[in-house]
């Protein structure tokens, strides 16, 4: 038996809130000082702790790529990129994020410590939220996605100033930013199982979870990635070319699908 429309919609409306609430309620996570101290911390051509710093070129290759993309509004056959012109505000939010990630995680990585971790997550947590927004106007409602995006965006960012403001009042909390980050993935699974899209490639997004699991596996195991590498890598410079290719698969999802010739919402 098929969910009515206004049932799926109330099962995704339910799950934020649970998904805030077990943030709300969860032990204190505190951000463990030795994340800092990375596997690879060679430095060359006079930059400290290189490779980790430079791959982070990969967010700012694509970041320009999907701007490019989204202002141009275009396919390769030059047929309109999207159903609805505003839709490409959050993809743009989401590309622009990218790019950004590339200089607050470059600024981090050449003296890794927590006020300067803020600056890489900062955009990274704008860029969830704007995925969120996408996947809301695709599936949902355009009108919704347009509403939501900047209260989404303002929520990602507020969730990395909560993490630095409670870390300043001596009670530090990292909650809420694992909810926006580990939360909005879940989001947009569950708004892929409980709604069609309006676009072909929808499927494009499991290749992107694929893809950002990877990423997290390789930052877990760092060290160990790069001890078995023979020290030629690391395990979060992988992490970071993992990540950045999550987003490329992004891109070419848009660049890719056709539309499903149904009418915007």
């Amino acid at each position: 038996m098929s969910l009515s429309r206004e049932t799926r919609i109330a099962i995704l409306w339910a799950s934020a809130a649970t998904i805030a609430f077990a943030g709300g309620i969860a032990p204190r996570f505190v951000q463990p000082e030795d994340y800092h101290f990375f596997a690879d911390q060679r430095s060359m051509l006079g930059i400290a702790n290189f490779l980790d710093v430079t791959s982070n070129l990969a967010f700012l290759v694509v970041g320009v790529m999907g701007l490019h993309f989204v202002l141009m509004g275009t396919q390769a056959d030059g047929s309109r990129a999207f159903q609805d012109s505003s839709e490409r505000w959050a993809w743009g939010l989401v590309f622009a994020a990218t790019a950004l990630t590339c200089c607050g995680s470059w600024y981090y990585h050449a003296a890794p410590d927590s006020p300067r971790l803020a600056w890489d997550r900062l955009p990274m947590a704008i860029g969830f939220m704007g995925i969120v927004a996408a996947a809301v106007s695709e599936r949902i409602s355009v009108k919704a996605g347009r509403r939501l995006l900047i209260p989404l965006g303002l929520l990602g960012a507020a969730s990395v100033w909560y993490w630095r403001w409670s870390a300043a009042q001596g009670v530090e909390n990292l909650n809420p930013y694992g909810a926006v980050q580990f939360g909005s993935a879940l989001l947009v699974l569950l708004m892929i199982a409980l709604f069609p899209s309006r676009y072909t490639r929808g499927g494009d997004f499991f290749a992107v979870a694929i893809l950002y699991a990877l990423a997290k596996i390789a930052e877990h195991f760092d060290r160990a990635i790069f001890t078995a590498t023979g020290e030629i890598v690391s395990g979060h410079t992988l992490k970071h070319l993992l990540a950045a290719a999550a987003v490329f698969w992004l891109l070419r999802m848009l660049k890719l699908r056709t539309p499903m010739n149904r009418a915007p919402l």
